[in-house]
Parts: C-alpha cells; structure tokens; sequence
C-alpha cells in the first residue's frame, strides 16, 4: 500500500513531518515523496505548490533561521534527496501558546522523511554531509523584500545543532553573511518583525475556506 505516515511535529501547530512508505526489492526502492491529498487531510488545505528550491550544502552548512512576512508568507515542504540534514522549526508566532518552541527532525536518504513548515514559522537546517541535497516545494515565490530571518545560533532557542556529521567526523555551523548576522529572537520580536499568531490563524482560515 502507498502513502505516508503523517503526524504533528514538536506540538507546533502548522509543522508536520511525513515518512513515506518505501518499496525495495533487488531493483532499488520506490516511494512516493509527496502526496498533496493525504497532507491536505492533516493541514486543512491542499499545498499550491508555485515553486521549487534545490540547495547543495557541504557538512556543517547551517541555512536560516529563515521566514516570510504573513500575508502571503511562504509554506515549505522540505525533504533530503541525498545526504543528512538536521531539520529545525522555530514557532515564532508573537501570541502563540507555543512561541519560542523548537522542533527538530533527521532527513536523509534512509528514511526519506520529509518536513511541512507552514507560512509564518522559521525554518533551518544543517547540512552533516558533503553534497547533501534538499528539495523545497513552496506555496509562494521568493519575495526579497518580505524575506527575514533569526539568528539560528541565539541561546534563547536553545537548539542543539549537531558537532558531528553523520560519519563521525567534527563539524560547526557555517552560516552565510546574512544569517550570522540576523537578529536574535528576542530583537526581532522588538522590532516588531515577526508574524503575529491571530493573522497567521486567519489566513490558515482563508486556505482552509478555498
């Protein structure tokens, strides 16, 4: 039988992790890496899918803490086509009962597991293999000037990033430019940069009602 295995991530509403159903034989294996029927079962709605992101990242590369201004955001369907990548969400939803929570998940190409970051959640990830390729199916386009992030290293999320690749062998975080030098959380909360949880609660309503 086909499919996946869908349930809440970490307790943070709007973060599901996926594990699919593979099928092996001799030949190699067969899954089915994105079903947007039994997603839409979970989240509410289908995922309109209007664009597609590939990243190569070398071990130790740490991408984010990234998000996008509400409306219209930007959901994410995140998997590990080949390699390992940590997977972290971050609720930073001012007025959630779950804000500053994390929730962190291994994809790679064993389990094939995938991640759905919904609009309006930070979203990271460490590389802990050379070469590892990730795949992000996205509800919007890429809009600069909508574009923000949070410091991924900020000891206030308290997320424990791995010091070891996945062959044993030391590694620490190598950030781009832009991302070592976001704002810690509580910076961005002041700044009033972050999403607010009712206006993200409405516009999930208005997917929903589509």
């Amino acid at each position: 039988m086909s499919g996946a295995d869908i349930e809440s991530l970490g307790g943070i509403e709007g973060a599901w992790q996926v594990t699919p159903r593979q099928f092996g034989d001799d030949r190699g294996v067969f899954l089915e890496s994105f079903r947007g029927d039994l997603l839409a079962a979970h989240v509410g709605h289908r995922l309109d899918v209007v664009q597609t992101n590939l990243s190569v990242s070398a071990a130790g590369v740490l991408r984010g803490l990234h998000y996008a201004d509400i409306p219209p955001s930007q959901a994410k369907y995140v998997t590990c086509v080949s390699g390992a990548v940590l997977d972290v969400v971050v609720d930073i939803r001012v007025g959630s009962p779950t804000f500053g929570r994390t929730a962190s998940v291994l994809l790679d190409d064993v389990t094939r597991r995938a991640v759905y970051v919904a609009e309006g959640l930070g979203h990271a990830f460490m590389s802990l293999a050379d070469g590892s390729v990730v795949m992000y199916l996205c509800s919007a386009p890429y809009a600069p000037g909508r574009e923000h992030g949070v410091d991924p290293l900020d000891p206030e999320l308290g997320i424990e990033w791995p010091s070891a690749d996945r062959a044993g062998r030391p590694i620490s975080p190598i950030l781009s430019d832009k991302d070592r030098a976001a704002p810690t959380l509580a910076e961005a909360r002041a700044s009033g940069l972050l999403p607010d949880y009712r206006s993200a609660l409405e516009f999930y309503r208005s997917l929903s009602s589509e």
